[in-house]
């Protein structure tokens, strides 16, 4: 199957396509499909029915640049709005996706080692200018708090100005969440209380990123000195908002961090290239979430020339992810049933609500004659290492795999190293990796946005208390560097099959849209995502 094709559903189709943020007017994306926290299944179902556009064929790279060009241009009389972006992308996209007849896309065989990006026009740079907007004070309430801690130091405080501040504010917060975490991890526990009450009055859940940071920090550190880690991770689970609230904010989190969303269509990118030529196709799936991973490439196999091949999804989901969904894996079968009906395309789907440790060769019905993909998106990092269990089911899980015989494997995790690290190291790789996460939320949603508080709150915070909080088993958020999977993926017997280069050219081009301070760096043959100086999420394929 053609990349180009790919590419065009996953960016243009009508009902899942891009918006992208415009000067001062915060907007979404609605790439959906490509997050792992994919968007609602209600939404879904009342989406799939709206038409696509179709290929133009004779379409060539060249008359991409110059309609690119068109809307990138100083001058350019068409005004970019988020009313008009969606259809300047299309028309873009139409072009880009279609056959190429004067420069070929790049190719990705794993057994060559050129891998040349398409030329394609230079970068598009954008600044957004925010309006300033005086913070209320509002009050909201928490979904944990220590016994020691009150409440009042999740107070929602304005900002504080310039002229109340010493220079730099913002690195007086960082040294003394450092200070905080240093006294804590020498046991100095008195020195360690009075830092503490002195960062309750410098940290906010409404303030500058370092400080809505450190509220969250605080509460880690809290928590571990309490001991109390694993039983504020387990609470936050189990307090989480209405299944429809909580998709709606891992939702918006992937909307407004395109890194996620630009990973998974990586990964789409590698296993439609990997699975061109097949006529029967079985996915597995670790973590499927919504399903909604698979809607892109779905369409794209159903629009084959030579006819669509019979495509067969096992879905494998924790049982605590039911929530989450609303309802069962058979909500993500009724899904893809109808979008098997919508694009006439044979498709099968089995749900296994298992964790992915206990998964056997046995309970995925391994058939002779199709050609098998393996899928961990941001799921493989919580599976147990050897660290924690000595029959270190991570690796274990790896070889499993392996064993299938798979065509391709993706990969697509968070880049931060919180595994094995011991706890004062693993606060500092916290400190600036959920830093730059975010500083770069901060471009999409105001500081005074509830809908920010809200994601940041039930998204991320719990995230932050598990590594900071918890040991041994009850951490449960290992990550680690993608030079570490290597490593392992290595040893399970798997060899690197490199993402397009094509595909990370026009990733590259659509994170321009966003901000330019997105990063994309290719690294022998995978991506790294990031902010700045920092890569936040890395996707690799393997073979």
């Amino acid at each position: 199957m053609d990349l180009h094709q790919l590419l065009k559903y996953g960016l243009t189709a009508s009902d899942h396509s891009c918006e992208f943020p415009a000067p001062r007017t915060p907007a979404y994306s609605d790439c959906s499909s490509i997050s792992k926290q994919r968007s609602p299944i209600e939404s879904l179902s009342g989406n799939i029915h709206s038409q696509h556009s179709p290929l133009e064929p004779g379409s060539s790279l060249r008359q991409f640049q110059i309609k690119f060009s068109e809307f990138t241009e100083p001058n350019s009389q068409n005004t970019i709005t988020s009313q008009n972006m969606r259809h300047a992308l299309q028309e873009l996209e139409t072009v880009l996706m279609a056959p190429d007849t004067d420069e070929g896309a790049t190719s990705t065989n794993p057994n060559t080692d050129e891998h040349k990006p398409a030329k394609v026009a230079r970068q598009l740079s954008r600044t957004w200018s925010h309006e300033s907007r005086r913070e209320p004070i509002i009050m909201v309430q928490p979904q944990f708090t220590s016994n020691r801690y009150p409440v009042q130091s999740f107070e929602v405080r304005p900002e504080k100005r310039p002229r109340e501040m010493k220079e730099d504010p913002q690195n007086k917060v960082k040294q003394l969440l450092i200070k905080c975490a240093e006294a804590l991890s020498e046991n100095k526990i008195e020195e360690f209380d009075a830092l503490v009450q002195e960062a309750h009055g410098m940290v906010s859940i409404s303030g500058e990123p370092i400080q809505r940071l450190g509220a969250y920090l605080i509460e880690g550190l809290v928590a571990r000195k309490e001991s109390s880690g694993t039983n504020i991770y387990r609470a936050l689970k189990c307090r989480e908002p209405e299944s429809t609230e909580l998709l709606s904010y891992m939702r918006t989190l992937y909307d407004i961090c395109p890194y996620f969303k630009f990973g998974y269509m990586a990964a789409n990118g590698a296993i439609a290239e990997a699975l061109r030529s097949e006529d029967r196709i079985h996915i597995i799936d670790f973590q499927i979430a919504q399903g909604t991973q698979w809607i892109t490439l779905i369409q794209a196999l159903a629009a084959r020339p030579g006819g669509p091949p019979h495509v067969r999804i096992t879905g494998i989901d924790d049982p605590l992810s039911e929530y989450a969904r609303g309802d069962g894996l058979q909500l993500v079968g009724k899904m893809l049933s109808d979008m098997s009906k919508k694009f006439n395309i044979p498709l099968e789907f089995t749900g296994l609500p298992v964790y992915c440790p206990q998964v056997t060769r046995e309970m995925l019905d391994i058939r002779p004659g199709e050609a098998l993909a393996v899928n961990f998106t941001l799921h493989l990092h919580h599976t147990p290492d050897e660290s924690v269990d000595v029959s270190n089911p991570r690796d274990g899980l790896l070889r499993m795999v392996k064993g299938l015989s798979p065509k391709v494997t993706t990969l697509v995790e968070q880049e931060s190293n919180t595994n094995t690290t011991p706890f004062l190291t693993r606060f500092l790789e916290t400190l600036d990796y959920y830093y730059a996460m975010f500083e770069s939320i901060d471009v999409t949603l105001p500081r005074d946005s509830k809908e920010r508080i809200s994601v940041e709150q039930h998204c991320l915070a719990k995230d932050i208390v598990n590594i900071i909080a918890c040991e041994g088993d009850g951490r449960v958020e290992r990550h680690e560097l993608l030079g570490k999977w290597r490593s392992r993926l290595t040893m399970a017997g798997f060899k690197p099959y490199p993402l397009s280069s094509y595909v990370n050219s026009v990733i590259k081009k659509l994170l321009g849209f966003y901000s330019d301070k997105y990063t994309l760096v290719e690294k022998d043959g995978a991506m790294l995502l990031g902010w700045k100086n920092r890569s936040l999420i890395s996707a690799s394929a393997w073979h």
